[in-house]
């Protein structure tokens, strides 16, 4: 009987603990509290981003894809991102069965034109050489036709004026086959020059793609780390790529003595940040490391990106300190002070509410509370400044209090 006294007892105690418990919890929430304080209020936009370098060689692909009417070409073996090389070292190569086939049709037309231009040779000496025969049987004809006027002294003067006239015949077949033999030369060599240019354009054209064959072993121009350049949509060049005419560019050969900050800010914060800003930086990778810069660039145009509902704006925050072991492509912490203003009354946001007309906090001094009005200046995601209401070092409620609708409001005007 005693036991089951004590057991009652017992749990009744635990109840009252309990209830005294939640009483208290509840209170100590009503009871929570802030302390206004005069500091140097700081507005910044923090956002995230990725560490490029300021200057950067680019590694390209043969220049002459377009000229040749190679497109398209594939990366078949590239050295892995973050490779340090020599100037002259190999990089990767590109896939050469476009180029190798453009050699195969070019000597197909090589082979076309050398045999015009030897069937243009052989024609051209045949025919001058009947020309040259055609020439000689003329003179030969000629001497005749001289002789026999000379040996027709006692003819009759019909037949001598006959001799004479097949003569001047003679000798105009012979002038006229002469004029007609230089014209036939002239015509055989433009023909062998035409065909002789159409030879020695194509030799040109298969040692220019022989040339440009051998630049698709891809070299560094200089000594560096290899960072795999970037497409339009944000997806790096590899192994697999393809590489157009009108962008060649494989990878490229960062300056690390100068980097920057890439990151993209919000349509609603991008009003906030300037040119010139100051930018406190740290990264993922070194969380010791505490790094400045400031604002060079804000995009006017905002953009759509993959993993964003809302268009952002790019912006470019140059590192003004750099160190060798930082790397293109790092992620960046960034903090743009947007805003400062030294020697403010500042509150957290949680202590400021409003009725729709006027801001107010509740002050608590000793057992009492005030509903005071206060004048608001600028605010970050944390805390505002207080222009006007309150001083520093003020307690100020973080909840409102239960009876604040009976609390009488303080405007500024009445505040001692």
């Amino acid at each position: 009987m005693k036991k089951k006294q004590w057991f009652l007892i017992a749990s009744g105690l635990l109840i009252l603990v309990i209830i005294f418990s939640l009483t208290s919890s509840d209170e100590d929430l009503n009871e929570l509290t802030s302390y206004s304080r005069k500091d140097t209020f700081s507005d910044d936009v923090v956002t995230t981003g990725e560490l490029m370098a300021k200057n950067s060689v680019n590694i390209n692909a043969p220049s002459d894809l377009r000229r040749y009417r190679i497109y398209n070409v594939k990366i078949v073996d590239l050295v892995p991102e973050g490779t340090e090389v020599d100037s002259n070292e190999y990089i990767g190569s590109l896939e050469k069965s476009a180029v190798n086939q453009k050699i195969d049709d070019v000597d197909l037309e090589i082979e076309k034109f050398q045999s015009q231009y030897t069937q243009q040779k052989l024609d051209t000496a045949l025919n001058l050489r009947a020309s040259r025969e055609a020439i000689r049987n003329l003179e030969y004809n000629l001497e005749q036709k001289k002789l026999q006027l000379e040996q027709s002294e006692y003819e009759p003067p019909a037949t001598i004026r006959q001799i004479k006239l097949e003569l001047k015949k003679a000798e105009r077949e012979l002038e006229q086959k002469k004029e007609n033999y230089i014209i036939e030369k002239h015509q055989a060599e433009a023909k062998m020059i035409e065909v002789g240019t159409n030879l020695k354009k194509q030799m040109k054209y298969k040692e220019g793609l022989v040339n440009l064959q051998n630049q698709f072993i891809i070299m560094a121009p200089k000594s560096g780390m290899i960072v795999y350049h970037k497409e339009w949509g944000g997806s790096k060049r590899k192994v697999g790529s393809t590489i157009d005419p009108w962008n060649n560019v494989v990878a490229t050969l960062p300056d690390l003595s100068v980097m920057l900050s890439k990151t993209y800010i919000n349509e609603v914060d991008i009003r906030k940040v300037k040119v010139d800003q100051i930018v406190n930086i740290s990264l993922d990778a070194f969380p010791k490391a505490k790094l400045e810069g400031k604002v060079t660039e804000v995009a006017n145009v905002g953009e759509k990106r993959a993993n964003s509902e809302s268009k952002v704006f790019e912006v470019i925050v140059e590192v003004t300190k750099s160190d060798s072991i930082y790397r293109p492509g790092m992620t960046t912490s960034n903090s743009i002070v947007t805003f400062t203003q030294e020697e403010s009354v500042i509150a957290p946001l949680e202590c400021v509410f409003s009725d729709g007309v006027s801001k107010y906090v509740f002050v608590k001094d000793r057992s009492s509370i005030t509903k005071q009005e206060v004048e608001l200046g600028r605010e970050n995601s944390e805390e505002v400044i207080i222009k006007a209401g309150i001083v520093e070092d003020v307690e100020l409620l973080m909840v409102e209090p239960e009876n604040s609708a009976e609390l009488d409001l303080q405007t500024i005007s009445k505040a001692s």
